[in-house]
């Protein structure tokens, strides 16, 4: 038996099929494109809905697949018409419209308001300022709208007509009751907007129905295939790392590194959104994860050996590594901050190098500089009741047996290599399989799924040696901030 995890991403789609049994047989991708430009940064549903179709054409005619999940980037929505066609394109959460919007909305309720019912800091990035802003600048397209709908249940609904979004989806709109778990009547009040147009929340790991006949013969296939609604990536990573129980967290390291640590009692310090923070419900009862993220994590690394190493492998850069600690300390906010300081203008900042130190050292402090980070955010969820201590590595990151050294000794925990490159179709594939009872529950499908590789210990004399570095490192951000401000005014 087949099953099929569909991950839809910013830039491209991509399905991954797997046998009841954990195994992984076949991907398929395709790409398509967002525009960013005069300020707008837009993408077209229809072009995403028609990636999803080529995949699922492609792999259906080569495996009979049994069931889908699908797994999709949050925020962005898009608003249909009576006859299911986009009235316009999808802004996406870069996209500036819906600023002055989310003034407004805090005007109206409160912002600490917004923040204790959907776990999250108010920001234009989500969905509810932006449908504000359509109703305030495109009123003639949002008389029409019939449905509002994250890409998650937009697909779910095009291939089944069934329309429901997951919680974890849902918790990206700014608009949902993250411990009711509904839609929120006093924010879509004040909003000003309908909160029939959205779709039915459900669990994450929820089965929608089977393909309609008619997208059948569209991908011209002749049997049938249940869709199930999967999650926000984020979150189908941790269920695909098998981290269930609060003190556990992944840490993916793709072009950001991000880590997700799951806890089950939501903070309630206003200081804990303040910082970037957020409460996303999980796939337990009573679970919930958030996100902790530096914007360049492995994009550091590649910066760096696309500049000063283009003709060496990441496994030759790791190779001339040294042993100990480089005393470098490198501030990666190469494409500014993000949590806890959530700070677009700070700048990548490089102390302590001198004549004596190599290529390998300053690819080591690289790595350290973007750990360092990940301490920083660690200690800082402490303070908030949010412990990760177990920590499972997923992403490109995952397959540096140096920088997952490194991790373990500023850290200070054990960090364990999964086997599979990609966490979120591996816990799309999870969900899915348990929504259709190939297993009883997610736990016993992590013991088919979840294939751990090797566990790095930290080396206690390195542990101390990083602990001053670190001390150090805290008392960076500041005074460089200061500099960084002085150049900006002259």
């Amino acid at each position: 038996m087949y099953i099929g995890g569909l991950d839809v991403g910013t830039t491209g789609c991509k399905l991954t099929v797997c046998k009841e049994n954990g195994d992984f047989v076949y991907n398929s991708y395709q790409e398509y494109e967002a525009n960013r430009c005069g300020g707008e940064h837009e993408i077209d549903a229809e072009n995403i809905f028609n990636a999803v179709c080529h995949v699922i054409s492609d792999t259906a005619k080569k495996y009979e697949l049994k069931a889908i999940g699908v797994t999709t980037f949050g925020e962005t929505f898009t608003a249909l018409d009576k006859n299911d066609k986009p009235l316009m394109p999808s802004m996406l959460y870069t996209d500036p419209r819906g600023a002055e919007e989310t003034k407004e909305l805090c005007n109206r309720l409160g912002e600490r308001t917004v923040t204790d019912i959907a776990g999250v800091k108010p920001n234009s990035m989500y969905s509810i300022p932006k449908i504000m802003w359509i109703k305030k600048y495109k009123s003639e397209v949002y008389k029409n709208i019939c449905r509002i709908m994250l890409m998650e249940d937009y697909i779910v609904y095009m291939l089944t007509g069934i329309a429901q979004i997951d919680y974890s989806l849902a918790a990206r709109t700014m608009g949902f009751d993250i411990r009711k778990k509904c839609w929120s009547e006093d924010i879509f009040k004040a909003a000003g907007v309908d909160v029939s147009l959205m779709s039915m929340p459900v669990k994450t790991g929820t089965v929608a129905g089977e393909i309609k006949p008619e997208i059948r013969e569209r991908l011209g296939i002749d049997y049938t295939i249940q869709i199930v609604s999967g999650c926000h990536d984020q979150v189908a990573a941790c269920v695909g790392a098998g981290v269930f129980t609060p003190g556990e967290a992944v840490d993916g390291t793709g072009t950001v590194e991000c880590i997700t640590p799951v806890f089950d009692s939501i903070p309630k310090s206003p200081e804990f959104y303040d910082k970037g923070y957020c409460a996303v419900p999980y796939v337990f009862d009573n679970t919930y994860v958030c996100y902790a993220f530096s914007f360049t994590g492995g994009a550091a690394v590649k910066w760096f050996r696309d500049n000063f190493g283009k003709e060496l492998s990441y496994s030759e850069l790791d190779n001339s590594t040294g042993k100990e600690p480089t005393g470098i300390l490198i501030m990666p906010h190469f494409a500014g901050a993000a949590t806890p300081y959530m700070d677009s203008g700070s700048r990548a900042t490089i102390i302590g190098l001198t004549l004596e130190h190599s290529r390998g050292d300053v690819y080591k402090a690289v790595m350290e500089g973007v750990t360092y980070e990940i301490m920083l955010n660690i200690d800082t969820l402490r303070k908030f009741g949010v412990t990760p201590q177990s920590l499972y590595a997923t992403g490109g990151g995952a397959k540096s047996r140096a920088w997952l050294q490194i991790k373990a000794d500023i850290l200070n925990r054990q960090i364990t290599a999964l086997k599979a490159e990609e966490a979120g179709a591996c816990g799309t594939c999870m969900l899915t399989a348990t929504a259709i009872g190939i297993y009883k529950d997610l736990v016993s499908a992590k013991e088919a799924f979840v294939k751990l590789g090797e566990t790095f210990i930290p080396n206690k004399e390195k542990t101390a040696r990083y602990g001053q570095l670190y001390n150090a490192y805290k008392k960076i951000y500041i005074p460089v901030r200061e500099i960084i401000r002085g150049t900006e005014n002259e």
